[in-house]
């Protein structure tokens, strides 16, 4: 056989190579975009949960007793979980009033047990429990009844 004929089978026998491995190499791109975008959307209501236990712990503070402090962190809580389009499947919203005194300080701990399937559109069997802890200073220079 001669070269040319050599190099006409080489190239005969690659025809077909890319196709096959792009029907390989497919569904393990798509299986790791979808990874991508879990983690992504895992993280977004991480940051989602922070951001409602500072606004609970804020909302906290402002308030003129220790009840009415636990009432408005639930309230704060659920009204940003609920705007941002974070589902919580057991939402616990733990308000510490033990310092509730002019200068002293509230800490509001959020935790949000969130089903991963919500988060990535996919049929995953498994929740996460996403909690942060936030902590607001009451100011100085109001009143506060009731310890």
């Amino acid at each position: 056989m001669s070269a040319r004929g050599l190099v006409r089978v080489v190239r005969r026998d690659e025809s077909g190579s890319v196709a096959l491995e792009m029907v390989l190499l497919t569904p393990l791109l798509l299986l790791m975009l979808l990874f991508v975008v879990a983690l992504g959307r895992s993280v977004s209501a991480r940051i989602e949960v922070e951001g409602a236990a500072a606004q609970a712990a804020r909302a906290a503070s402002i308030a003129r007793d220790p009840t009415t402090a636990t009432a408005m962190a639930t309230e704060a809580a659920t009204t940003a979980l609920g705007s941002d389009h974070v589902t919580c499947g057991d939402l616990a919203v733990s308000t510490d009033t033990a310092d509730f005194v002019p200068g002293g300080e509230v800490q509001v701990t959020v935790t949000c047990h969130v089903d991963l399937a919500a988060l990535v559109g996919l049929d995953l069997p498994a929740s996460e429990a996403l909690s942060s802890t936030a902590v607001s200073v009451i100011d100085t220079y109001r009143a506060v009844t009731g310890t």
